[in-house]
């Protein structure tokens, strides 16, 4: 349990990668094989969790606990930033590391989609707050769109993923590897289907083209 909660979270998969490495697609994948919610930053927005994830950022762990309460797993951001944290608090969890091809891809990805909508400068509403002080901060500590700074936060941090975390307990994940290593360590069947292929590019900047 993360020191000061109240609820005790239940997680079989605690992710450590980065946005656009295929998270959404992981989320899908990981609640239909868990039977119960993952999260994403497509459920801060779901559920209204900007403030309980600021105040996180700013101390509040425990809080953790609360909002991951019915869940079975966690991928992407916010979470991500609390992969070591997660992982401590659910000892029997895969930590599963989703990454691209390189880092170059994952750049091309994450500027074509999400650095768009990540506000440059603080701002006066919650969620932009948020992802200031969990994301743009934490993670390079400077302009998201700066290409040489973004791919060397993002090696950085999967290469100390892969260092710090416990060999026995790590699925090193790409979307090309399909439902086989994750199944293969939760002792789970294959589903007879392809693996969920969500979020694409294109589909992200069709959902933004309609909310404008």
């Amino acid at each position: 349990m993360v020191e000061g909660a109240t609820q005790l979270m239940d997680l079989k998969i605690v992710g450590a990668g980065l946005g656009r490495t295929g998270t959404h697609s992981l989320m899908v994948a990981l609640e239909k094989l868990l039977g119960a919610p993952c999260y994403h930053m497509a459920k801060v927005f779901e559920r209204n969790d900007a403030e309980k994830w600021l105040r996180i950022g700013r101390g509040e762990t425990g809080l953790m606990d609360e909002v991951l309460a019915d869940c079975a797993s966690a991928v992407d951001w916010p979470t991500a930033a609390y992969w070591e944290v997660l992982a401590d608090a659910n000892p029997d969890a895969f930590i599963l590391l989703s990454t691209r091809a390189d880092g170059e891809a994952w750049f091309k990805s994450a500027s074509d989609t999400i650095f768009n909508f990540i506000p440059s400068e603080p701002t006066d509403d919650v969620w932009g707050t948020m992802v200031q002080e969990l994301i743009v901060k934490k993670f390079g500590g400077g302009d998201l769109l700066d290409k040489p700074r973004s791919i060397a936060a993002y090696d950085a941090h999967n290469a100390y993923v892969r260092e710090h975390a416990d060999p026995k307990r790590l699925i090193d994940w790409k979307a090309s590897d399909g439902w086989e290593p994750i199944c293969d360590a939760l002792g789970v069947p294959v589903p007879d289907e392809p693996f969920p292929l969500t979020n694409t590019t294109e589909e992200f900047l069709g959902r933004a083209a309609s909310a404008d």
